[in-house]
């Protein structure tokens, strides 16, 4: 049973969440049960998930066509709502199509295409070796959905970060409250209109607000959470699931450094490390967040990098398609004043009316300066000089663990390096965030930046509890009875040979 939270404690909550948004609440709505003509009614938060836990309960949602349904409805949502989400998408940040489809929709669509083909292997009971005194046994790990997941989503990337965790836990046979931002506002009015039309709604609900209707959210208790902000509050929710505790992911953040070696071409470096930064106008988790190289490498670097911007935006990055807005204008202030550490070297221009910072490098910069203390989340990009790769990886390690890092030399041995004598959440070599796309690989964080992973079959298992089951009949027991006392030396000797794991698949004790 749940334990109301006192009035100090809701309020701390509260007041925690509310210390990161930026927009004023909207009126909280829970999407529930579709009624007649297709308009959506309305449910207490705690009937809602009332509704939801009977739902699991009932076991609707663990076969495995009760969940392809679902992920084809995600897929049938992308398909014929694309225009209505690009619009949004532009809207809220003003996000080029391109990148649109390159980080929302491809994204999206590709992990709704693997779950489907994969579902039923992914379900599949998964044998295990086992000893000599259990092959006559099934030994097995078995998958089951956790039962009520909560997702919260970001701002910046609103539609992938709402679908790819989403296909995750549908997959995995979950019910699923969802949290859209209030933030991104124009996405969060399209998913709340839109997506419970091709969902069966007895599995999923969203909740929509703002700082106060989140903490009154957190009150409650899930199953497992999935968190993607910023550290501080994933610390809040973590805080929050701990009262029931409740297993969380926490998708964070954090600085991500991007060493640049002596033996580099500084044209392909500026190319990948400018992409990478003003993509999505710098608004990106694993953005390389600042540059370490010697004083050298930047004199090389620099001119190339006001080359390859002026190639990608223009002479006036303002009037660019391919670029951009900041949020909102809270965010629009925040990077407008880490303009002023070190010294602007490119760019530096802003315009608040239109919430425009241009693509920006900042040199001479000093580590204790506002901008290398918080991750920028924006088109400024520092860099910071280091003699030695010794001395830029001790820079990196005494540092909080960043959710991406990356190296870029000619020579891998120096690559290898980097990789060897840090820890990160992800790393890529001679690139930027490039291993986000493959859904082969992980991604999460490590320490600071987050906890738990996902893309691919990582979001099945994650939204999974992976049960280990071994079935016996009742047959045997003269042989199983060496275990039973009264004990004996010669009962130990044989208990303990029984008890080594096997790899071979002989069925004889």
């Amino acid at each position: 049973m749940e334990r109301p939270r006192s009035l100090p404690e809701r309020s701390q909550l509260i007041k925690g969440i509310a210390g990161i948004q930026t927009q004023a609440p909207l009126k909280a709505s829970v999407q529930s049960d579709q009624t007649a003509g297709g308009n959506i009614g309305m449910d207490s938060v705690g009937d809602t998930l009332q509704r939801l836990r009977e739902t699991f309960s009932a076991g609707r949602t663990r076969p495995a066509e009760f969940r392809a349904t679902q992920l084809e409805g995600l897929g049938r949502f992308l398909r014929d709502n694309k225009q209505l989400l690009q619009e949004a998408l532009a809207r809220d940040l003003r996000k080029p199509d391109f990148e649109s489809e390159v980080s929302e929709f491809s994204m999206a669509q590709h992990e709704i295409h693997l779950a489907l083909r994969n579902l039923r292997a992914w379900m599949k009971d998964e044998k295990v070796p086992r000893s000599l005194g259990t092959q006559l046994d099934r030994a097995f790990i078995r998958k089951e959905p956790f039962g009520l997941v909560l997702i919260i989503v970001p701002w910046n990337y609103p539609l992938n970060l709402t679908l790819v965790p989403l296909v995750g836990a549908l997959a995995a046979g979950n019910c699923v409250v969802l949290k859209p931002s209030e933030i991104s506002k124009n996405m969060e009015q399209v998913l709340a209109e839109v997506l419970p039309r091709y969902l069966d709604q007895s599995c999923f609900a969203m909740v929509l607000g703002g700082p106060e209707e989140t903490g009154q959210l957190l009150e409650h208790r899930f199953d497992y959470i999935f968190f993607t902000g910023s550290p501080r509050v994933g610390r809040i929710v973590m805080t929050a699931a701990a009262k029931h505790l409740t297993p969380v992911t926490l998708e964070l953040g954090g600085k991500n450094p991007c060493y640049v070696d002596d033996n580099c071409d500084p044209e392909t470096v500026a190319n990948r490390v400018a992409f990478f930064r003003y993509f999505n106008t710098g608004q990106t988790c694993v953005a390389p967040d600042y540059v370490l190289c010697s004083p050298e490498m930047q004199e090389r670097l620099l001119p190339a990098l006001q080359s390859t911007i002026a190639r990608f935006f223009g002479e006036d990055p303002r009037s660019s398609p391919n670029l951009g807005r900041i949020i909102n204008d809270k965010h629009f202030q925040r990077l407008q004043g880490l303009l002023g550490c070190g010294r602007v070297a490119i760019g530096g221009q802003s315009d608040q009316s239109d919430r425009y910072i241009a693509p920006t490098v900042l040199v001479d910069v000093q580590e204790t300066e506002p901008v290398m203390q918080e991750e920028i989340f924006g088109p400024i990009l520092p860099i910071v000089n280091v003699r030695s790769l010794d001395e830029a990886i001790d820079f990196i390690n005494r540092r909080e663990k960043p959710l991406a890092l990356y190296a870029f030399s000619k020579s891998s041995e120096v690559v290898k390096q980097v990789l060897a004598r840090t820890s990160s959440g992800g790393f890529c070599g001679n690139d930027g965030f490039m291993h986000v796309s493959l859904a082969s690989l992980p991604f999460g964080g490590v320490g600071a930046s987050g906890m738990g992973r996902y893309h691919g079959k990582f979001s099945f298992d994650t939204f999974s509890h992976h049960r280990g089951c071994l079935l016996r009949s009742q047959g045997m027991e003269k042989i199983y009875s060496i275990r039973y006392p009264p004990y004996t030396p010669r009962n130990l000797r044989m208990l303990l040979v029984a008890m080594e794991t096997r790899s071979c698949s002989c069925t004889l004790l």
